[in-house]
């Protein structure tokens, strides 16, 4: 595997670099025009300030002792001149002194006199983050958009909650672990982490810690040696060398056995891993997400996860909503993998109106797993429409009843949306009959058949949404 920093940048960096000492300020600007970097100067605080006031720059290399203040001084305020990228120049290569600069905002430090192998590194470092911001703000954007997230699709309360936490954590190399019920879609939130940090480019490799066989776990995970046990018969990789450089996602982590759980906790205390039948420690670098449908606490107390265990790899909780919770998500999901289909087999299908208000009335025990097979057979069995007859539901369920029914609106749906969906659950919840929900709502039979009719039309003239990134 090639070096990450033997690619060029996609175009130059532009960096200021703030030294009061002119020798070592010229060469420092001498080392990153080697990296193909733009270079401006600045020998105090107050040039450094008017620089960053006058150009939007990538980088500041800033020297920690300045003749009118500390290099620290500039990270108060990174939104004032368009938030660049810090790294710290320091002579003294005390631990306090960079985490001093680390806690106000620096991404990396250098002492002097400063290594170009180093310094390429931090460069590259640069270029990435530079890369994954860029990456957030496409994001965001469909989510604006199509109420999409990557992979992610929703554009509900309890979902934002769910992206805002990945932005904060993906670019970090802390460990996730992500909570959430059978079917919500916890491999697709580690993913998404994974392709928003630094690890993006790299391997992300994902392992069902529940469907691997007690006796065969400890090979799959670290790898074994040529003869080891009985069927052997070469040496083999396991999924922590796989994933060397990458990320590893280990789902349903409350299913590994005890005594492999200590030897994965020492792992990833020792950033090493021994093959079955070996001795020897072989280093990997590995960011590793674990997952659950159990509650980690739980499963603490059951003695189904050892508590020295959670501690390391719960640093940063994910919490992942239930589809039952998610209100109009369930539509906008059900609309998204009915799209997927159609790609797949080259139709054009679409659900009713009555169709969505049932699929949006129900409890998904399955949650987004047990929809999207629902969608998939429905789109079999229907010829153009899929209706709610055509729906393969299980009789348990059924919608609920006008009379303890609820429906969730988020705030800022447009009057027009939320009559559409009123009338719509009501009528499913009354089992589509038009008489008794025009009754319900206090609205006459007509205007009832008039509204269903727009809607109609409404749904079948939806464009096409663009193709998704």
């Amino acid at each position: 595997m090639s070096s990450p920093y033997s690619e060029p940048f996609e175009r130059p960096l532009d960096l200021l670099i703030v030294e009061d000492d002119p020798n070592l300020r010229s060469a420092l600007v001498a080392l990153v025009s080697r990296e193909g970097a733009v270079t401006r100067e600045a020998a105090t605080l107050e040039e450094a300030r008017k620089a960053l006031a006058e150009a939007r720059l990538d980088a500041v290399l800033v020297d920690l002792t300045l003749p009118d203040g500390s290099g620290l001084d500039l990270l108060g305020d990174p939104e004032a001149y368009g938030a660049p990228e810090y790294i710290v120049v320091t002579g003294d290569v005390s631990v306090d002194t960079a985490v001093q600069a680390l806690k106000r905002g620096a991404i990396d430090y250098l002492t002097k006199p400063v290594d170009r192998a180093r310094l390429r590194s931090v460069l590259a470092n640069v270029q990435r983050t530079r890369g994954l911001k860029g990456e957030v703000v496409d994001l965001r954007s469909q989510l604006r958009e199509f109420g999409r997230f990557g992979k992610l699709v929703g554009r509900s309360e309890a979902m934002q909650k769910v992206y805002e936490l990945i932005e904060r954590v993906a670019p970090t190399d802390a460990g996730v672990f992500i909570v959430g019920e059978s079917g919500t879609g916890k491999e697709l939130v580690a993913e998404t982490v994974h392709q928003l940090s630094r690890r993006g480019t790299k391997t992300f490799v994902a392992v069902n810690c529940g469907a691997m066989a007690p006796t065969l776990i400890e090979s799959e995970l670290f790898g074994h040696e040529k003869g080891s046990f009985t069927g052997a018969d070469r040496r083999r990789a396991g999924y922590f060398e796989r994933a060397d450089g990458g990320t590893l996602f280990l789902d349903e982590i409350t299913e590994m056995p005890q005594e492999l759980q200590v030897k994965l906790l020492r792992v990833l205390e020792v950033g090493a891993v021994t093959r079955v039948g070996s001795t020897d420690l072989t280093p990997v670098n590995v960011r590793v997400i674990a997952a659950s449908n159990r509650d980690p606490a739980q499963a603490v107390t059951q003695g189904r996860l050892r508590e020295d265990l959670l501690y390391r790899l719960n640093v940063f909780p994910i919490e992942l909503p239930p589809l039952r919770t998610r209100g109009e998500d369930t539509a906008l999901l059900a609309e998204h993998f009915l799209d997927l289909l159609n790609a797949r087999e080259g139709t054009h299908k679409r659900f009713s109106s009555r169709a969505l208000a049932r699929l949006q009335a129900l409890p998904w025990p399955g949650n987004v797993r047990e929809l999207k097979n629902v969608v998939e057979r429905a789109a079999i069995l229907a010829d153009t429409t899929i209706e709610p007859e055509t729906l393969p539901l299980p009789p348990q369920a059924e919608a609920p009843s006008v009379a303890n029914a609820t429906l969730h609106v988020r705030i800022g749906t447009s009057l027009g949306d939320i009559e559409r969906n009123v009338i719509l659950s009501t009528l499913e919840s009354l089992d589509g009959n038009k008489r008794r929900t025009a009754e319900v709502l206090g609205i006459s039979l007509k205007t009832l058949y008039n509204r269903l009719n727009v809607y109609d039309a409404q749904t079948l003239a939806k464009p096409e949404d663009p193709p998704s990134s």
